[in-house]
């Protein structure tokens, strides 16, 4: 960060690990383990046998027709062994395996025919069904025998083999490459996205039935009543017209301020600084704004911006009990970076009740967006949001 702008703040809570449990020489996670590797041969031999049959016959068969749509078919089939596979690692092994990705659909039957084919995941699960045909060999007979013959040593015995099998399953079954997590990620996001458009679209729809559309109807019942009474009693049917021109009054002004909560028109027109003003001055804490900005930054980066700093004033205002308060907008190298500081009592977290950090900083990430958080007891607060920059176009 440039030396005018302070650095963001550590997090304020840390995650911290809970202290391990000792384990037992026969507890409950040493028959996990024994049963796992007694497991092992029979599932081993199920999939070695599909793995040659598939692929041998595949390959067999790949001067006809048929021969690569098979060989697709048990590529495809070999993700839900792998499947299997990961879930009894996680059962029996405790093992953090994460599922890749899942492929995409695409349209037709070459492009689904060539994503299959060179789908890494299946392959490495192949190979994972050659190999553990005598590895599965291995770990059944010396625990049998173990369970047998060396029953003092055999929590470590089966201790020992277990650690080898997770090896395995984390190298050949697990997500391995960069771009598979990263797919996965942003599946996520999009699932955030979406659901945070669907929470706006209803909060939209519930404003327009419950604010402005109400108090229309009101006043079209209005104007209905006075022209009756217009030729019977003049009087009172000017005094309802007056009463409907107040009611004119406010059902725009709520269309106004539903229509700022969508998109502010000072923020398309005049830009971040301006509408960020416009904030600073609603809120009931002095508030002071400084956004260095070379150039504007994209519209939808600009208008999550915007939100994030509206949320952060009003967190300020409802729960910070300060006395000023302070934004700062700025560019640093390719992210655009924000600061909402204040005096106040502090202890805000990101999943404390009623601040909404926690929603917030999920639509930041959505973005590749972060939300930090330094606000200890008794304060300050200071709350940082990095967004990646990206210029406006044209």
């Amino acid at each position: 960060m440039t030396a005018d702008h302070p650095s963001p703040s550590a997090p304020a809570v840390a995650a911290v690990d809970p202290p391990a449990r000792r384990r037992t020489a026969y507890g409950k996670e040493t028959w996990k383990e024994i049963s796992f590797l007694l497991l092992n041969l029979p599932t081993a031999l199920v999939g070695f046998v599909y793995a040659v049959t598939t692929v041998a016959v595949g390959v067999a068969l790949s001067v006809t027709v048929i021969g690569l749509p098979l060989l697709a078919a048990g590529l495809a089939g070999a993700r839900g062994i792998g499947r299997s596979e990961r879930a009894r690692a996680r059962a029996l092994l405790d093992a953090d395996v994460a599922e890749p990705s899942p492929l995409p659909r695409p349209g037709g039957a070459l492009p689904w025919l060539w994503s299959r084919l060179k789908d890494p995941v299946a392959w490495r699960t192949q190979l994972y069904g050659l190999m553990r045909l005598p590895w599965g060999v291995v770990t059944f007979s010396v625990t049998l025998v173990s369970l047998v013959a060396l029953w003092p040593v055999l929590p470590f015995i089966a201790r020992g083999l277990a650690a080898a099998d997770r090896g395995m399953v984390r190298g050949l079954l697990s997500p391995s490459d960069e771009l598979e997590r990263r797919i996965a990620e942003l599946e996520s996001d999009r699932g955030v996205v979406v659901d945070t458009a669907a929470a706006d679209l209803r909060r939209i729809e519930r404003d327009l039935h419950d604010g402005a559309q109400a108090r229309l109807v009101a006043l079209a019942m209005g104007l209905g009543l006075a022209k009756e009474k217009l030729h019977e009693d003049p009087e009172a049917a000017a005094e309802m017209v007056a009463e409907a021109h107040g009611e004119v009054k406010l059902a725009l002004q709520e269309l106004r301020d539903l229509a700022r909560g969508i998109h502010p028109a000072v923020l398309t027109d005049r830009g971040l600084g301006a509408a960020l003003s416009s904030l600073a001055g609603r809120c009931t804490v002095p508030a002071t704004v400084t956004v260095d900005l070379p150039e504007r930054p994209a519209e939808a980066i600009e208008g999550i911006a915007y939100f994030t700093v509206s949320e952060l004033l009003q967190n300020v205002s409802k729960h910070a009990r300060a006395r000023t308060a302070s934004v700062e907008v700025w560019r640093e190298k390719d992210r655009l970076l924000l600061q909402v500081r204040d005096d106040g009592v502090g202890g805000a977290r990101p999943d404390g009740p009623g601040t909404g950090l926690a929603g917030l900083a999920e639509r930041l990430g959505a973005v590749d967006g972060l939300l930090v958080v330094d606000s200890p007891e008794g304060g300050p607060t200071t709350i940082t949001a990095e967004l990646p920059w990206r210029a406006r176009q044209g």
